[in-house]
């Protein structure tokens, strides 16, 4: 198994994420990137925050005064089927950097009561969908590109034996 290195924190005061909750994080996004061919070691760095924490990221890095569900920073431009190059690895990890992803537990909570399933199916699809966007799916229009990154996802959280009633 490919050992990726994927730092979690969680800047939600008072609160401390689970080591179980962390290891499963790490799972999705192993699957996630083992089934986009990601063969090589890299690193995602996670931060779990609260719906203020993901607005101020959003103002600071977007320009975009609200709060959201997930956020994604790539380090690379790539295109769908495309991967980062094992020589573009850190020269001192040795990992490839793929970005950061950010994601706000109250918007968890709030969308998975809204479609009707657990906190852990929907922490594990904004986990994979920002995934995907480190690894440059996008769904801005409504045609093919989301219809391709929708299939992913819900691919990938099969493979976890995530179902949307889960």
């Amino acid at each position: 198994m490919i050992r990726h290195y994927i730092p979690i924190t969680c800047d939600i005061p008072g609160t401390d994420l689970s080591e179980s909750r962390k290891a499963w994080i790490r799972k999705v996004i192993r699957t996630a990137l083992e089934a986009e061919g990601v063969d090589f070691r890299c690193e995602v760095d996670v931060c779990i925050t609260d719906d203020e924490g993901i607005r101020e990221i959003n103002r600071e890095m977007r320009e975009v005064d609200k709060s959201t569900d997930v956020l994604s920073f790539p380090v690379f431009d790539l295109v769908p089927g495309e991967l980062p190059a094992e020589e573009d690895a850190d020269p001192c990890t040795g990992l490839v950097p793929l970005g950061d992803m950010a994601i706000s537990m109250e918007h968890v909570t709030a969308q998975a009561k809204e479609y009707g399933h657990s906190e852990k199916r929907e922490l594990s699809y904004l986990v994979v969908h920002s995934v995907l966007h480190l690894l440059g799916y996008d769904h801005l229009d409504e045609g093919e590109q989301k219809r391709q990154m929708r299939g992913r996802e819900e691919a990938i959280l099969s493979g976890l034996g995530v179902t949307r009633e889960k």
